[in-house]
């Protein structure tokens, strides 16, 4: 009766261990469906995140030449109007007369000297009080 009493008891243990092993690995196994979802959804947004990334990246790339082909173009045109500027004899003329009306010359010199139309040197006259004012 006794060896029966302590079967049954060892049994009882047993079931119980059974039981508590069984719930622990119910548990394991939720808690690792649930870190393989929080992987899943993070390698996902690591994916779209990169996705965004090589978007951003080729974006900037585009500007950058966009930006370079601008500022070639500008030197460029900087050259170009730099070398208009004393290419054309009448800008030289207008360019002189506008530094002598700047040093304090009058009305009849500018005239003589850079062979203006009176109209011409009084618009110039004009131009420059109002840039001085």
């Amino acid at each position: 009766m006794l060896l029966l009493s302590i079967a049954i008891a060892a049994l009882a243990i047993g079931l119980i261990s059974l039981a508590l092993i069984a719930a622990l690995k119910s548990k394991q196994a939720t808690e690792l469906d649930s870190a393989m979802q929080q992987l899943k959804d993070t390698s996902e947004q690591t994916h779209i995140l990169r996705s965004e990334v090589s978007e951003l990246r080729t974006g900037l790339l585009s500007i950058g030449k966009r930006v370079l082909e601008v500022e070639q173009q500008n030197q460029e045109l900087v050259l170009q109007q730099a070398a208009q500027k004393y290419d054309d004899p009448d800008a030289k003329i207008y360019s002189r007369a506008v530094k002598m009306v700047g040093l304090g010359a009058d009305l009849d010199e500018v005239i003589r000297e850079c062979e203006l139309p009176r109209a011409e040197a009084e618009l110039l006259f004009s131009l420059h009080k109002q840039k001085g004012a």
